[in-house]
């Protein structure tokens, strides 16, 4: 199974991806874990992307698509792998889109899990308030910020799936498991 995991800040994304390891036994691929992984590994890549991230600068899509492709190329992704947070530009998913090719593999899936905005800003003060300022980007402003942030780079990348209907929609409102069991439903189809 090789998935993708999409959807806005506060959508359950982190919880519905243990859901998805969990049932498949795939990795999960997340953009922050290999820029962590990269850096400590001290690798030229790594200190490539050091450099860029003490400079202040974002890492390109052609270096995020390099991890990801060094990433899958590991043997516990001989099975599949769950994408998480990437691709997060339209460019990124063409990169993407030929990496596969090059390997002879297709995506299984790509999930959005969808919820109204007013129920993301809720989740987010709600997870704010019970993790006591353990995340800094759990505020109403930063949650505005990460949202307009979505909507203007990420939510391209669905619209580039679904005009390849390739996008399954997944109503991410109610308890983990009746997400989850859509989830499933919608990457066993």
């Amino acid at each position: 199974m090789r998935i993708i995991l999409l959807g806005p800040p506060g959508a359950g994304k982190g919880t519905q991806a243990k859901e998805i390891v969990a049932r498949y036994g795939i990795p999960h691929i997340s953009t922050g874990d290999l820029l962590r992984e990269q850096v400590a590994s001290g690798s030229e890549l790594g200190n490539r992307v050091k450099a860029i991230l003490d400079s202040g600068e974002l890492v390109t899509d052609e270096i995020v698509m390099e991890m990801v492709d060094d990433r899958i190329n590991r043997p516990d992704c001989t099975k599949g792998f769950l994408l998480d947070g990437v691709p997060r530009t339209v460019k990124q998913a063409e990169i993407l889109a030929t990496m596969l090719e090059h390997r002879h593999a297709a995506l299984s899936a790509v999930v959005q899990i969808s919820v109204p905005e007013d129920v993301l800003l809720e989740r987010i003060r709600n997870r704010g308030i019970a993790n006591a300022g353990a995340r800094t980007d759990d505020t109403a402003e930063v949650a505005a910020k990460r949202l307009e942030v979505y909507r203007t780079q990420t939510a391209p990348v669905a619209q580039y799936y679904r005009e390849r209907n390739a996008l399954r929609e997944v109503n991410g409102v109610g308890t983990v498991a009746e997400v989850s069991e859509r989830v499933f439903a919608s990457v066993e189809r």
